[in-house]
């Protein structure tokens, strides 16, 4: 049974795969392997809710990701949330492109009635990168060592949004950024 839904913006192959690298290190040497044993992608998440209607939503994130174009996206940092899960994650520079293109989304959603959460509103959302999460508390110090010694800033392009259920990880849906052809 699904716990809830969350909608993402997936990146280009090239920034997949060095986001993926992070997670692979850190799987590794055995710091976190959460989000690859729950088969999840390097993503963003813009909103997340254990009630939105996959039906509903389809039709606004098809809508909105028409009109949209790739995003540019740099993480340049890494950090932590402050909660129980120990999450690690690496932070995007918060470009005006990116707060517009989630404050856009976040309209067409409250347009069509979707209540969303006080953390994904456009002035409380913080938009991060996960790469570590259930990390042992013992070990954040080295996680955050490992991941210091990636090569940042990595850059690429948000070029995908998808509504995925959870748990298990399963993508509902997804639409590339700009594409206006029925598939």
């Amino acid at each position: 049974m699904s716990q809830g839904y969350s909608i993402e913006l997936y990146f280009d192959p090239a920034l997949e795969n060095q986001v993926l690298k992070a997670w692979n290190v850190l799987a590794r040497r055995q710091i976190s392997t959460q989000l690859i044993e729950i088969e999840s992608r390097p993503h963003i998440t813009l909103f997340s809710s254990p009630f939105f209607d996959p039906s509903k939503i389809e039709n606004i994130v098809k809508n909105f990701s028409s009109k949209q174009e790739s995003l540019p996206l740099s993480f340049g940092s890494i950090g932590s949330l402050p909660s129980d899960d120990n999450v690690l994650f690496l932070a995007p520079t918060p470009t005006l492109s990116l707060l517009q293109f989630h404050s856009q989304l976040f309209d067409a959603m409250k347009k069509e009635g979707i209540e969303i959460a006080e953390e994904h509103r456009p002035d409380t959302w913080i938009p991060y990168c996960p790469v570590a999460d259930e990390v042992p508390k013992t070990r954040m110090g080295e996680a955050f060592t490992v991941l210091r010694d990636l090569k940042l800033p990595v850059a690429g392009y948000a070029t995908e949004i998808a509504l995925v259920e959870y748990p298990p990880v399963r993508e509902a849906f997804s639409f590339v950024l700009g594409n206006t052809v029925e598939p």
